[in-house]
């Protein structure tokens, strides 16, 4: 059994069906990718595990306990976190402040421990730290972001389009981190329409279109698929 599975879910916006019976399975320590273009229900993926947008039907289990109707904030106190899109910091509160945010629902003593291990991974968070979130680049807000959902100490992390917006160069050092984390024994699951870069830290990915997952393969074999090729990577 997989550490973490989802099994024909169908999620609707109202009368629209944005996912029509996507399953996949993440198994832990792995680094998996779901890559697509716009529109493709990437997103609403996420948005379903997290319990945002819970799916009308289908199942999500995490560690064999099935998820599927349980509330946001108790899918945290789990072990999922989820680094949105957009980023969505805080605007008006500093970096510390955003940072114990994501650490909100625990009481265990390891809160410190792990913004030093924030503060490692993005050195640049902790030469901002007092500094007003709003103020700070997009490439910034996008590693506080990241940070936040690190501070819930998560067994799976979620990061929805973590290249949307950013410098190319921060893109590689956002990318560079993201890898570290996954070797650092966090599970991840990404969402991202930088098939390249997504494709280069990832193990496993899937291709989503319009709400169907039309092909799942090794991420190095993906790379080199021509249909994956031409539509995703450019050439």
């Amino acid at each position: 059994m997989a550490m973490f599975e989802v099994d024909e879910i169908h999620t609707f916006y109202g009368n629209i069906e944005a996912l029509k019976g996507i399953s996949l399975t993440v198994e832990e320590g792995e680094c998996v990718t779901l890559i697509g273009s716009n529109g493709a229900g990437k997103s609403t993926t996420l948005r379903s595990i997290s319990g945002l947008t819970p799916p009308r039907t289908g199942d999500i289990r995490f560690d064999g306990q099935n998820i599927t109707r349980t509330p946001p904030a108790e899918i945290v106190k789990l072990g999922i976190s989820q680094s949105p899109e957009g980023r969505r910091c805080f605007s008006r509160m500093t970096v510390r402040e955003n940072l114990d945010m994501g650490a909100y629902l625990r009481r265990d003593k390891g809160i410190e421990e792990d913004m030093d291990r924030v503060f490692h991974l993005f050195p640049r968070l902790l030469e901002r730290e007092k500094q007003k979130a709003g103020t700070m680049s997009g490439g910034e807000q996008q590693m506080l972001a990241m940070g936040r959902a690190l501070m819930a100490r998560p067994r799976l992390l979620l990061l929805d389009e973590p290249s949307m917006g950013i410098a190319p160069i921060l893109v590689e050092r956002i990318y560079e981190t993201i890898g570290e984390i996954n070797r650092q024994g966090t599970t991840i699951l990404l969402v991202e329409q930088n098939a390249n870069y997504a494709l280069s830290v990832s193990q496993r990915a899937y291709v989503l279109e319009t709400g169907v997952v039309v092909l799942s393969d090794a991420s190095d074999k993906m790379r080199t698929n021509p249909e994956v090729r031409k539509a995703y990577l450019g050439g």
